[in-house]
């Protein structure tokens, strides 16, 4: 009943899909990945642009060249992804000490 479903061409996708499969023809593909250190980087640097546009905006609100509303969001967005490193580092720092304990 599933093969009556199924279109013509699902199924000769899923067949020639099965075949590679069984043949042990799957190759994970060949893209180089960002290190671990330059994606820590990338995400402290984007916090603190953040906290930095918060900053300038909150300071141009005080002369009353910014809604009050616009600061609020920032502050917001700034805060999110401060609490999203944080986040972050403590699975880090978690993941540290389990495997500092590892016997070996």
């Amino acid at each position: 009943m599933i093969d009556q479903l199924l279109s013509v061409s699902t199924r000769n996708a899923l067949s020639s899909l099965s075949e590679t499969v069984s043949q042990g023809g799957v190759t994970p593909p060949a893209v180089s990945q960002p290190s671990f250190g330059n994606v820590l980087s990338q995400l402290t640097g984007s916090v603190s642009n953040k906290l930095e546009g918060a900053e300038a905006i909150s300071m141009k609100s005080m002369t009353g060249d910014v809604p009050t509303r616009d600061v609020v969001n920032a502050v917001m967005d700034a805060e999110q992804s401060l609490q999203t490193a944080i986040a972050i580092r403590d699975k880090i720092v978690q993941a540290y000490l389990e495997i500092s304990r590892m016997p070996i």
